[in-house]
């Protein structure tokens, strides 16, 4: 807030012990005197004050918040943006390069990037795969480095009948052949936690456990994982527990209401405020996206109220 005349100097201006306290009794919340107000005491001042946007919302700084665009693709683009930074983001994420400006336009970043080629049934389990997912990876870190980017998301595939210690392996070799890259630019690879239950289906990397002994696997400290609560509630509950153990291999973080992916509020079984306190509790610096399917017909007002709900003090 920007004024001409500090409440203060204001004060100063104001003849009299009993001036002083009456002008004190009439500053409102924007920390001014009415006209009327400062006549009546005797003393004409002019303040000009600047009023905060209503619409802005204040964030704690705590946690960082972010959203995935394609659960708000009937929103353009550009409105999520806009309509995100009032509410208090700071990213728009799971899009690529051709979107990046769009978002960047609007002083947000893109907190997880998604790369053409990568797709969640075709993964890192698969040698055949590999050829394909490195040129993609190869080609998209250094474009995420100059624009000032830090994670990449990529995915294990689908089993299809592959054993889980082999699925390890594969991914293993896959993605070390991406690591000297993504280290000298300084870039996350980030491998999604999902479930096999209800959503994706045979789904390998589906359990905390698979995915941190694939990070020692690959053995650097560019390869993590994206833990996402509402998928890890439906495969192994106890998520606070087994994100405190867990966090250091852990660059980002996913929202969802459970059971049925909506809303983060009281319509569903996670108590999100206390699971944001234990992640900030980690130390973590990173970004946590809203990741459900709003089901109200105001879509953003239920962005906002998930993110209201995930700023803890």
């Amino acid at each position: 807030m920007k004024t001409s005349l500090s409440r203060r100097s204001a004060l100063r201006k104001i003849a009299g012990s009993a001036a002083v306290l009456g002008a004190v009794s009439k500053f409102g919340s924007s920390g001014a005197l009415t006209a009327a107000e400062t006549e009546r005491s005797g003393h004409l001042v002019d303040i000009k004050v600047e009023h905060a946007d209503p619409r802005k919302a204040m964030r704690s700084g705590n946690i960082n918040h972010s959203v995935c665009r394609w659960c708000y693709n009937k929103i353009s683009l550009d409105e999520l943006c806009r309509a995100g930074k009032e509410m208090g983001l700071q990213s728009v994420e799971l899009q690529g390069p051709n979107d990046w400006p769009v978002i960047q336009k609007h002083g947000l970043t893109i907190a997880m990037v998604s790369l053409p080629d990568v797709n969640i049934p075709v993964g890192f389990n698969r040698l055949e795969n590999h050829d394909k997912l490195v040129a993609s990876f190869e080609s998209g870190i250094p474009k995420a480095a100059n624009a000032g980017l830090h994670n990449i998301i990529c995915f294990s595939g689908n089993r299809a009948g592959l054993d889980d210690q082999k699925g390890i392996e594969n991914c293993a070799i896959g993605l070390k052949r991406l690591m000297p890259l993504a280290e000298k630019h300084k870039i996350n690879i980030v491998m999604e936690l999902l479930n096999s239950k209800v959503d994706h289906h045979d789904y390998q990397c589906d359990h905390t456990a698979w995915g941190v002994e694939l990070c020692k696997a690959v053995g650097s400290e560019r390869f993590k994982l994206l833990y996402d609560i509402y998928h890890m509630q439906i495969m192994e509950g106890d998520v606070i527990r087994t994100i405190k153990k867990n966090h250091q291999y852990i660059a980002h973080y996913h929202t969802g209401g459970v059971p049925g992916r909506n809303e983060i509020d009281e319509s569903q079984e996670l108590h999100y405020p206390a699971i944001m306190k234990a992640i900030m509790e980690t130390g973590y610096k990173g970004h946590v996206a809203q990741e459900f399917i709003p089901k109200r017909p105001d879509a953003l007002a239920s962005l906002k109220q998930g993110v209201d709900i995930c700023d803890v003090i």
